[in-house]
């Protein structure tokens, strides 16, 4: 399927002015105004002029649906830290539950932003599902380390999880596969379809042994009747498009293909950037066009993610670039030669949309290599033979 196919079943672009604005603190790595202007570039760069684009301004969802991965106490005290009615014996619980970390720290209306972050998500999968759209694209969303009982990662509730649940709920015998291409391994979704033979997780991500969450390691495969339906590809720092795409070429299309998803969730954070403050890795906005290039050959309906990204500019470059690969449509610059550069940023680093190319050398690069062949063999020997390969 391609550019006509997206014309005639539509796509969806999640957006809220409100929620772009959500402050987490001027310390805070995240910040939800990456949206705003991953919107704002979408429109300059007109991407987002469209006829079968439309725009959904999430509402909060169901809150019956949480307990679908959450669980009701730890919602209670987080909804309690959300609207400010805590008492000092409750505090000793919140931070057992993440809830007041410098991670996750108490915020005012966070409860009710996650759950329109959640609303976002879970509509977004419905349309896909029920043929209302094709394609569909969350920045504000794709909460991957949030957990059952417990706030971390950025992440108070698991939207990815709640939304994949639900659906299955629904239609049980769909088959949909979780594609992580963020820096950090997706421990949260991990979890919830740990031992589930139905739901194909894959996460390309930094090792744990340099970067939070700490997991992620290639011999985690699954449970019971899931092993082999988890897949782990930890990367060493420094790695780049090259390795990158050896990685990827080697795992997710044969892995993919072999389970005929009905459907693909992608979590498309940006922060396996070159300049991102948080994580190790060296891609550039090129080699994250290839790899989900690479994941929208394998299956039409796809729902992307914001996920991570702690470089503001660079992100919302990288994001405006995924919406416009997911259309099937080439970014142009509008006001070129009128204004010149970007609408912000340092104009002489960025300049345009696309990066220039970066190669990691020397024993950086050879130490990255040796580990994702010796990841990559590991997968072949151990988790292809589940799926037939």
């Amino acid at each position: 399927m391609g550019k006509d196919d997206v014309k005639t079943m539509g796509s969806i672009f999640v957006h809220s002015d409100e929620m772009g604005r959500f402050d987490f603190g001027p310390d805070h790595p995240f910040k939800p105004e990456r949206a705003l202007k991953t919107y704002d570039l979408c429109t300059r760069y007109g991407v987002m002029n469209y006829p079968w684009m439309k725009i959904l301004d999430p509402e909060p969802i169901d809150q019956a649906l949480l307990t679908l991965f959450h669980e009701p106490a730890y919602l209670s005290l987080l909804k309690d830290a959300s609207s400010g009615q805590m008492r000092p014996e409750m505090l000793v619980e919140m931070l057992e539950r993440g809830i007041g970390t410098e991670d996750t720290p108490i915020l005012s209306g966070i409860y009710e932003w996650s759950l329109r972050a959640a609303g976002g998500t879970h509509v977004a999968l419905q349309k896909i599902i029920n043929g209302d759209a094709l394609i569909a694209f969350n920045p504000l969303a794709g909460f991957h380390h949030a957990l059952p009982d417990h706030a971390e990662g950025f992440c108070y509730i698991n939207d990815i999880v709640i939304a994949l649940k639900d659906v299955l709920r629904r239609s049980p015998g769909l088959r949909p596969v979780y594609i992580d291409l963020d820096a950090h391994h997706g421990n949260g979704v991990q979890q919830a379809f740990y031992d589930d033979p139905g739901v194909l997780f894959i996460s390309l991500h930094e090792t744990g042994r340099t970067l939070y969450p700490w997991s992620g390691y290639e011999t985690e495969a699954g449970e019971g009747q899931g092993v082999g339906f988890t897949v782990n590809v930890p990367l060493e720092p420094g790695t780049d498009d090259e390795v990158y795409d050896f990685v990827f070429d080697a795992v997710v299309p044969p892995l993919v293909t072999s389970f005929s998803p009905d459907f693909i969730v992608a979590e498309l954070g940006a922060d396996t950037l070159i300049s991102d403050p948080l994580t190790h890795l060296k891609l550039t906005n090129n080699g994250y066009q290839k790899a989900l290039k690479g994941i929208m050959a394998l299956c039409p309906k796809i729902l992307g993610l914001g996920g991570g990204g702690y470089d503001l500019y660079r992100t919302s470059r990288c994001w405006t670039l995924a919406w416009g690969i997911l259309n099937h449509v080439e970014p142009v610059d509008e006001f070129a030669g009128l204004v010149g550069g970007m609408m912000f940023g340092p104009e002489n680093e960025v300049g345009s949309l696309y990066d220039h190319p970066y190669f990691t050398k020397g024993e950086v690069k050879d130490k990255a290599f040796e580990e994702a062949r010796r990841v990559v063999s590991y997968i072949r020997k151990e988790i292809f033979p589940v799926h037939g390969l």
